[in-house]
């Protein structure tokens, strides 16, 4: 039989982790979690990344959480390899891998692959930017558009540092970014992925980001940020770019006070969500679950949506 993978993807805080819980408690057979969230694989940085506590995992597997220490870099590459290894182990213990989780590009690069590219070459890097710095990004934008017709049309004329790359992967190969995506193959290419998109209002998602918030302070996101500096990680650690981390970074540094500190961490992940949202709608094959947000009819959704694809589950009441 062809392997299943079931995912559970969308935007910040329209309650996937609680439906992939739900779903792995009840799916026959149980589910484990793979976490498909780009800041949860690093050590340490808990609050701000809303890892969910062990005490909440109601006993679910889960699967590529802190993995990474705080000092490196990941990538989806590396992200795609180690979650098809977690997904194909899962799958030959006799249970279902719940991919979960809402970063889009991890997501892609498992489900579609990706293409890993060449090492940064910092010589054409400095040169672009510099072309960009004197003419503005919209000139890359027209070389882009000259050499690389298909990633033009996909990048934003001021996105700068994703046109410096399909510049940079164009002259070091020889060959156009576009031209390397259509070679991708998924690292799963032999399973059979169903997944489920959540989708929710942007009045409640406001109402959710701000309650998450007050919840990430109220937890002590403050305190944890300055115990790993204590512990010596540096400023420069990559997740202290993240959102969160960086708006309280800004705070530290005395930018601003603690309340427009909250209010901009509010504001950012309402701009995340919808950058979130506009990447999965561009996603082939989502069934997307729209709805208030109330967990049991987000569930009884799920459920039926799971039945359709012949995956066996209790039922949403059970």
């Amino acid at each position: 039989m062809t392997p299943t993978l079931l995912a559970v993807v969308g935007a910040t805080a329209t309650g996937k982790s609680a439906l992939a819980i739900a779903i792995a408690q009840r799916a026959q057979p149980r589910g484990e979690i793979v976490n498909c969230d780009s800041t949860a694989v690093y050590q340490q940085f808990d609050i701000g990344t809303d890892k969910v506590p062990p005490a909440e995992q109601q006993g679910v597997p889960h699967h590529l959480v802190d993995i990474i220490p705080p000092t490196e870099r990941y990538s989806a590459a590396k992200y795609a390899e180690a979650a098809a290894q977690v997904i194909r182990d899962i799958t030959a213990r006799g249970k279902l891998p719940i991919l979960v989780g809402g970063t889009g590009l991890y997501y892609r690069a498992l489900t579609r692959g990706i293409f890993p590219g060449p090492a940064r070459e910092d010589r054409v890097r400095e040169r672009l930017h510099a072309l960009a710095a004197r003419r503005g990004p919209e000139r890359l934008h027209q070389l882009v558009a000259r050499l690389d017709p298909a990633s033009a049309a996909r990048i934003l004329p001021r996105d700068e540092k994703r046109l410096v790359r399909a510049l940079e992967v164009t002259l070091l190969t020889g060959r156009p970014l576009s031209t390397h995506f259509a070679d991708t193959r998924s690292p799963l290419a032999d399973y059979r992925i169903v997944t489920l998109a959540l989708r929710l209002p942007p009045e409640a998602i406001a109402e959710r980001v701000a309650r998450r918030v007050d919840a990430q302070f109220a937890r002590g996101l403050l305190d944890e940020v300055q115990t790993m500096l204590a512990r010596g990680i540096p400023e420069t650690a990559h997740p202290f770019s993240g959102l969160v981390y960086r708006q309280v970074m800004d705070f530290r540094h005395g930018l601003r006070d603690l309340a427009a500190t909250r209010e901009l961490i509010v504001q950012e992940n309402r701009r995340y969500a919808r950058r979130q949202l506009i990447w999965f709608r561009k996603e082939p094959n989502l069934e997307w679950l729209d709805g208030p947000g109330e967990a049991a009819a987000t569930l009884r959704q799920a459920c039926a949506v799971l039945s359709s694809h012949g995956i066996v589950t209790d039922g949403p009441n059970t």
